[in-house]
């Protein structure tokens, strides 16, 4: 699959990997690639979250992803079901971080000696991954292209669609971008 991506498909991964290795990250999970799509410029990805208002927030972007880590990849919405059930997930990772050290339930730890000599991919990403390769067979194209992978992270739930959503990201408004009106279908 990897010979199908672009170069800035390619870039994107191994930001990521990089990202997770510079984390201490166990493995390279969906939110490290979309924090290194947020890092691309001049990429069909970087100009369709221009398009999309999201080009002078990417930093909230990053610190929502970074709040969510530091919840143990939680997002927000199974926190409020935790928070329906009287549970203070705020209150829940102070005590942990006063005990353990700040960023303590994000998953990162300092983990070496992988045999590739890098992390693996986790569950999350490879999905992504996956979901990037059927995004572009959908529409007919023959790479996989940073915006693919930007369209499968806001198609599969979980943080970075979370994320995205509420800074008005969508995959329905994604797919309008790259691909023009009454393609929304198409591409999940």
């Amino acid at each position: 699959m990897f010979e199908r991506f672009t170069k800035d498909a390619r870039s994107v991964v191994t930001d990521a990997v990089g990202l997770a290795t510079q984390a201490g990250a166990g493995s390279v999970e969906a939110e490290h690639l979309l924090l290194a799509v947020l890092d691309r410029e001049a990429t069909r990805a970087s100009f369709a979250l221009d398009a999309l208002g999201l080009g002078e927030r990417r930093e909230s972007v990053r610190r929502a992803v970074d709040d969510a880590r530091r919840r143990a990849g939680l997002s927000q919405a199974e926190a409020e079901a935790l928070a329906g059930l009287g549970i203070d997930v705020s209150e829940v990772v102070a005590r942990v971080e006063e005990m353990h050290g700040v960023g303590a339930m994000s998953g990162d730890r300092k983990a070496k000696g992988w045999r590739s000599g890098r992390p693996p991919f986790g569950r999350g990403a490879k999905k992504t991954l996956e979901q990037s390769l059927r995004i572009a067979l959908a529409h007919g194209d023959r790479h996989i292209g940073d915006e693919h992978l930007l369209l499968a992270l806001t198609a599969r739930p979980g943080v970075p669609a979370e994320v995205l959503a509420d800074h008005g990201v969508t995959h329905e408004a994604l797919t309008r971008v790259l691909y023009g009106e009454g393609q929304g279908r198409k591409a999940g």
